[in-house]
């Protein structure tokens, strides 16, 4: 792992997916804000930015004179695109082969965003490139502008004049997928691929400092060519009714993206690898559902407009099964049982890995469900959004990670949209108003329910804060991945108005009950030795708290773990060999047998993976102990869940929201709700099974959640 500082987060996403994420990035500990290196240092010295402030999110950000001032808008509306606009510049890129856009010739300069916004004194902002800077040149190591954010920004505006019919944000998103197409390669041998950077005076910058991967950027599908594809297919459902030319040049270029598909990922459709003994799909875009997922978006808008396009929708079924494979086809109470909880996994190349950064992977199977008539495509999505949401939401919130442990518990905008985004998607498609308030669960993110305990968006300038760190600290720049994906989320709740309501009004975090953390080095009492290895991650899985603790056949060990509010699942986090097994004994609570199978595609043989025992512990029980009783067992850690989990969130006066979930295979008594208060109980697919009124004690289905309600 590299060295990391407190810089923007970005989530520029690794095409190695042996180290899921990229190994040029620098950002937040544990993430991948890539873009930065030693960017803000060389800024400050040629005065262009000034360090962003450490500790406190501007209370009115504005943006500088020469920019136009950020407008209020009407509290009845949250989507602002003040920010984004800011960001916004021009550039008319030099005569380059294999790059050109619609009427280039007619109209030879693009519009795009700046890749990030340094947070200045009085609240106002800087607009910067990543890499170093080259004073002389003006180019950045990497660039001013990127394929990724250009693109998104685009989708951004779609939506908006979509939701809103403004004629402003429809010849922003032209201008916008105007300049996604110019990034896209249109001859040889990596044609349909995408270049990733561009510098402020529109040169393409294939190969950029520090590298990235594939190298050139355009030498093999990528996220960036997804995100392209999102784009593309978004825009000509779009335009197709109202400028047909436009939306024809958009469809030429989704082909040449799909031809470079099949070139690439979707060359092996239908075969599959093997990752730790598990088959996985072959044909998933660089290795990821994540990746893959924002590809489906834009295929799913544009077979829906463009029905007859048959290598479209084949390339947007089989992206959508590999997605689908990813996830499990058991119902949320049965996905609770064990790691990884009902979660689509973004990635082949480990079992042990989750994110909520581009985790739009629900989404896209709901979008795809009902563009391809496939029902069954919707049931990983449904139980990820009941099963895994629910566990990050009364435990973490939307973190950047669990490897298998919560090793990364930054939080920025892009997981917290991607995970708004999905349960918003799902419960359209699956008819669930339980979902949809959940989404407002998620989406109270940007108004307070976050580790700095501060709203991180403003809806009177249309900031979303580039994100926050584990001890609350908050990152003030106001770039354009932070932007864009904080202006995705407020689109959205603007078209929901129920989850838009509780995001509103459930800011703070009375009671958390959900999963915690007992790391294992750390045991009261152990015949075992503890090992530190040289490095806390090995690209497929990361050591929670730097250490584990080592039990050959008859050493023993004794963990204190705290009380709980009722009976607990508790999920050993265990080094599996491979081929080989490892069996221990968990007093009280059931026997472990440790193994998997062959490495395959994953990086190092083995897999560190939470396993879970049979028996719950007692709420009561303050220790768990356990002796090796064949082979080495290695623990990093153990994982606690309550069989009931709850979040509690209040806002001004009396309002508070309260979420109950079952983890259980087994009928849960609870107590729900106050005085005033409305409670609605769901099963483990979303559907409503009872309403009730002020403080009620009740039972949860299997796997089914809660929600009460006091206004």
């Amino acid at each position: 792992m590299e060295n990391l500082t407190t810089h923007t987060p970005s989530a520029k996403t690794v095409q190695t997916r042996t180290v899921r994420t990229k190994t040029t990035r620098v950002g937040f500990a544990g993430f991948a804000g890539w873009r930065r290196g030693p960017l803000a240092a060389l800024a400050v010295a040629v005065g262009l930015t000034t360090a962003s402030p450490a500790l406190a999110a501007p209370a009115a950000p504005v943006h500088p004179a020469s920019s136009v001032p950020a407008s209020p808008v009407p509290t009845a509306r949250l989507t602002n695109l003040a920010h984004l606009d800011f960001l916004l510049d021009r550039a008319t890129p030099p005569a380059t082969a294999g790059h050109t856009t619609y009427r280039l010739a007619t109209e030879p300069t693009l519009t795009l965003p700046w890749v990030y916004a340094d947070a200045r004194p009085g609240g106002t902002f800087a607009r910067v490139g990543g890499g170093p800077l080259d004073p002389a040149t003006g180019h950045w190591g990497q660039g001013s502008y990127d394929s990724d954010d250009v693109s998104r920004a685009a989708v951004v505006y779609l939506r908006d004049w979509q939701q809103t019919g403004s004629a402003t944000s429809r010849q922003k998103a032209y201008e916008l997928l105007r300049s996604t197409a110019y990034f896209q390669t249109t001859t040889g041998p990596n044609a349909g691929n995408v270049v990733l950077w561009m510098q402020p005076d529109g040169t393409l910058n294939p190969s950029p400092v520090p590298v990235e991967l594939p190298d050139p950027s355009d030498s093999g599908n990528s996220y960036w060519l997804a995100r392209s594809l999102w784009a593309f297919g978004e825009g000509y459902a779009a335009f197709v009714g109202t400028d047909p030319a436009f939306a024809g040049f958009l469809q030429q270029r989704i082909q040449l993206g799909l031809r470079a598909l099949e070139r690439g990922a979707l060359a092996s459709s239908g075969r599959d690898d093997v990752a730790d003994g598990v088959p996985v799909p072959s044909w998933l875009i660089v290795g990821g559902a994540d990746a893959s997922a924002e590809a489906v978006l834009g295929l799913a808008a544009y077979s829906a407009a463009a029905p007859s396009d048959r290598a479209a929708r084949t390339a947007l079924s089989e992206l959508s099964e590999g997605i689908a494979a990813m996830g499990s086809q058991q119902d949320a109470a049965a996905a609770e049982q064990s790691w990884p909880y009902g979660a689509i996994l973004p990635g082949t190349t480990s079992r042990s890995q989750l994110h909520s950064w581009a985790s739009q992977m629900p989404e896209a199977l709901a979008r795809a469900s009902v563009v391809l008539k496939r029902p069954a495509l919707l049931r990983p999505a449904v139980t990820d959004s009941i099963a895994y949401s629910g566990t990050l939401l009364t435990s973490t919130g939307p973190i950047n990670g669990f490897s298998p442990a919560p090793t990364d518990t930054t939080q920025i905008a892009y997981g917290a949209d991607s995970r708004l985004q999905s349960l918003l998607a799902v419960a359209d498609a699956a008819h669930s108003e339980g979902i949809e308030r959940l989404a407002g669960l998620m989406g109270s993110w940007y108004f307070g329910n976050n580790t700095s305990g501060r709203p991180s968006y403003d809806p009177a300038t249309g900031v979303t804060v580039d994100g926050v760190q584990p001890d609350g600290t908050v990152n003030t720049g106001g770039g354009a991945e932070s932007t864009i994906h904080g202006l995705l989320s407020m689109l959205a709740l603007d078209a929901h108005p129920v989850a838009a309501a509780i995001a509103r009004s459930a800011t703070h975090v009375a009671v958390r009950d959900g999963l915690t953390v007992v790391e294992a080095e750390r045991a009261g009492s152990t015949t075992g030795t503890v090992v530190t290895p040289t490095a806390a991650s090995d690209g497929e899985s990361t050591v929670s708290g730097g250490s584990l603790l080592r039990l050959d056949r008859g050493e023993t060990a004794t963990f204190a773990v705290p009380t709980g509010s009722g009976s607990r699942h508790v999920d050993p986090i265990v080094a599996e060999p491979e081929r080989t097994q490892a069996v221990s004994s968990w007093r009280g609570l059931g026997t472990l047998r440790s193994s998997v199978g062959a490495q395959g595609v994953t990086p190092v043989p083995g897999a560190l993976l939470p396993q879970s025992l049979p028996l719950p512990l007692s709420g009561r029980t303050t220790t768990v102990s356990v002796t090796a009783l064949s082979g080495t067992t290695t623990v990093d850690a153990l994982l606690i869940r309550p069989l009931v989990t709850r979040l509690r969130l209040t806002g001004s006066g009396t309002a508070s929201t309260e979420f109950v979930q079952s983890t259980s295979l087994l009928p849960q008594s609870v107590r729900l709700g106050g005085t005033g208060s409305t409670a609605r109980i769901y099963d483990d697919g979303g559907r409503l099974v009872r309403t009730l009124s002020g403080a009620s004690a009740t039972v949860l289905p299997p796997g089914g959640f809660g929600l009460a309600t006091t206004p």
